[in-house]
């Protein structure tokens, strides 16, 4: 497997920023770490070495981001405008520099995956972006913004919270067209510490439904819990399905 450490300026955060990519060759998938994580993190817990068969194939190759969650959304004593402003900050970095810099070519779309807040992460940059994303998988991710802005209101608040601004979209949003055609795979436990994540899971199970966008809803058993072990078997389990192209068998 071909490992490669980057670190480069980043002018939406005006400092350096850093990831790693996992393999040359294959559909990119973008990774976002659990909340306070790091780049590298993905690797510490083994969910690279779980997907090396994948990489070492050629059949996908990852790219995993750094974060600033300490700064943004866990910072819960901070000033609320200050954090969203610089979550913002960081969602154009993203998308403006680093997915630039990683895409093959011009028109190359990714999955985008991320556990926990990784999960919150990969969900709200699919939906504010779906021309960037082919696939969601989202594991044990939250869909909604007030739980680390509680009693305070904000347009940027709203544009990063999936829920909120998918329950307001128009009907004849463009957007609704695009995410029927992607693959949407939302995958949460009903074991220990995973009780707001499986609500809000629930909560964007039925708001896809009512619109008719296709998604692979799905909820692990009660031994299942908010934790790396469970995550490893789930990131194995559905990536095998959307690489070997069993995907559509499980969306109804």
């Amino acid at each position: 497997m071909v490992i490669n450490y980057h670190k480069h300026y980043s002018r939406a955060l005006n400092r350096d920023m850093e990831y790693k990519t996992y393999g040359e060759k294959g559909h990119p998938v973008l990774v976002f770490p659990s909340q306070d994580g790091r780049f590298y993190d993905y690797q510490d817990f083994d969910m690279v070495g779980v997907l090396s068969r994948f990489i070492d194939q050629g059949q996908i190759r990852l790219i995993c981001v750094d974060g600033i969650d300490r700064e943004t959304w866990s910072d819960m004593n901070g000033d609320h405008h200050r954090r969203i402003e610089q979550h913002e900050r960081w969602f154009h970095y993203i998308v403006d520099e680093l997915i630039p810099e990683v895409r093959h070519f011009s028109n190359e779309t990714f999955i985008v995956t991320g556990c926990s807040m990784g999960g919150y992460h990969a969900g709200n940059f699919f939906f504010r972006r779906p021309d960037l994303f082919d696939t969601l998988l989202a594991l044990s991710g939250l869909f909604y913004a007030s739980y680390f802005f509680p009693n305070y209101q904000d347009p940027l608040i709203y544009d990063n919270s999936p829920y909120d601004f998918l329950r307001q979209m128009p009907d004849d949003h463009p957007y609704w067209d695009i995410y029927r055609q992607r693959r949407i795979i939302l995958c949460v436990g009903q074991g220990a510490w995973e009780d707001e994540l499986l609500e809000s899971t629930r909560q964007m199970d039925a708001l896809l439904n009512a619109h008719k966008v296709p998604a692979w809803v799905d909820y692990w058993g009660y031994d299942s819990a908010h934790d790396w072990q469970w995550w490893r078997r789930q990131i194995v389990y559905f990536m095998d399905k959307l690489v070997s192209m069993d995907y559509v068998d499980y969306v109804i």
